[in-house]
């Protein structure tokens, strides 16, 4: 071998070398009471309860609303629609966001509310968005280099306020490009 390292010897060199680490994430956010949101995140909350009335999930009879308030001040809102075939349906929060990218591509969402609860339920289930939805409110920051609030109703009635979507999806799937 003419001066050359071997995959073998380097595996073989970095045998007495101990490659693991703990390494430890910290999550911050906020949970509030609803009377400390301010007046527009209660509206948009609000917004995202109703809608959630009109999903359509006669599979999962889980009822999932979500609302957006865009950088104009308008908000939007969706609620999630199943499909027999499982893959098909479309989450709350994916199909809110795709619709205010689809229309309104040069505004920035400030904000997203997310609710859920069972059919025929009063109390509000512990939700947050699924790995696709989180994805896709990376890309919404991405898209607009701004972090987005982020609004999840708990069942006892109070509110986590997340700043950005780096708490909920630490290892996020950046741009490629980069």
């Amino acid at each position: 071998m003419n001066g050359t390292i071997s995959y073998l010897d380097r595996l073989e060199n970095s045998k007495d070398r101990t490659m693991s680490k703990k390494i430890k994430i910290e999550a911050e956010f906020e949970e509030l009471a609803w009377e400390e949101l301010t007046i527009e995140e209660q509206q948009l909350m609000m917004r995202a309860r109703k809608v959630s009335e009109s999903a359509y999930a006669p599979y999962s009879n889980f009822h999932v609303g979500a609302a957006v308030r865009l950088a104009s001040g308008e908000i939007l809102q969706s609620s999630n629609q199943e499909n027999v075939s499982f893959p098909v349906g479309v989450c709350a929060e994916r199909l809110v966001l795709g619709y205010a990218g689809a229309n309104f591509p040069d505004l920035a969402v400030r904000e997203i509310a997310i609710v859920a609860r069972r059919k025929g339920e009063e109390i509000w289930a512990s939700v947050s968005p699924c790995g696709l939805c989180r994805q896709t409110i990376n890309e919404m920051e991405m898209r607009f280099d701004r972090p987005m609030t982020i609004l999840i109703q708990n069942p006892d009635g109070s509110v986590l306020r997340f700043q950005g979507i780096q708490t909920l999806l630490p290892f996020k799937f950046d741009d490629l490009n980069g």
